[in-house]
């Protein structure tokens, strides 16, 4: 059967995507479509995107696009059900630390709750001058729309990575690896009919850009934090739940909300 695999520079990072099926590039061109498309709406550095036109607006009902709904929709339900561990409502936080973009807007809370968002017919509106982010979320759920797309395109399989999140679906088993704070690879086992995603913590650096906020005054602790789930999305957002929890309810919490914590020397097959 025929396979096809591209990668793209999106999502601040290198995506790879590959498909099988009777016309796989087709399929490939689909799922890279929508990654562009989650890109465009999704990125807190762009200040055109339906994220920041929601942030500068608070107290105001923005249009928002189905598929912005549905991220809102899961990332507030992520940031209640976690107690806060996983938070979109970091955004005016992460500005004032200069890791993100000012846009404009009213000034705004360093961080909020989930009920700050309520969601409408086609509109959302943040009910406090709150800026969300969703980078603890997105890459995750544009690597599920991405392999809906391809599976849409007639693809029988596929897989797709994006800096380290993977889904896969079909008769593929993937071997993952991950890379260790030492630049080590340590092998991490398959991953079938799956996510995989992978967050750092610990000192910022050209190689571990990524800055996740903890709860309250608490730093998150320092490590590589990685989860498999049914969903990339999922799999994404409890990489910051194992990041920010107490270290003897972290494996607990995070099966509690639909994910497995790995452990590097337990292979994934054993728990997908």
């Amino acid at each position: 059967m025929a396979e096809v695999k591209r990668m793209r520079a999106l999502l601040g990072t290198f995506v790879e995507a590959a498909a099988r099926g009777a016309d796989p590039g087709a399929a490939v061109s689909a799922a890279f479509a929508r990654i562009e498309q989650a890109q465009a709406l999704w990125s807190f550095q762009d200040p055109a995107s339906e994220l920041s036109r929601l942030n500068r607006s608070p107290g105001q009902a923005v249009p928002v696009s189905p598929a912005t709904a549905r991220l809102l929709r899961a990332a507030r339900a992520l940031t209640r059900h976690s107690g806060g561990l996983f938070d979109c409502t970091v955004g005016g936080a992460l500005v004032a630390a200069g890791a993100l973009p000012d846009h404009g807007g009213p000034p705004c809370l360093a961080r909020g709750g989930a009920a700050d968002i309520a969601l409408g017919p086609g509109s959302a509106t943040l009910l406090r001058p709150v800026r969300l982010t969703l980078d603890g979320i997105a890459k995750g759920y544009a690597i599920d729309l991405a392999l809906a797309a391809m599976r849409r395109a007639g693809a029988v399989a596929g897989w797709i990575n994006a800096g380290g999140d993977v889904g896969v679906f079909g008769d593929l088993a993937l071997p993952m690896q991950r890379r260790e704070q030492d630049g080590s690879l340590r092998p991490l086992g398959l991953l079938r009919d799956g996510a995989m995603a992978s967050s750092r913590t610990g000192p910022r650096d050209a190689d571990f850009p990524a800055h996740i906020v903890g709860p309250g005054a608490a730093a998150p602790q320092a490590g590589i934090w990685t989860v498999v789930a049914n969903s990339a999305w999922r799999a994404d957002g409890l990489t910051k739940v194992a990041a920010n929890a107490p270290a003897q309810q972290r494996v607990a919490l995070v099966s509690r909300l639909g994910g497995t914590l790995i452990d590097p020397f337990y292979p994934v097959e054993e728990v997908t």
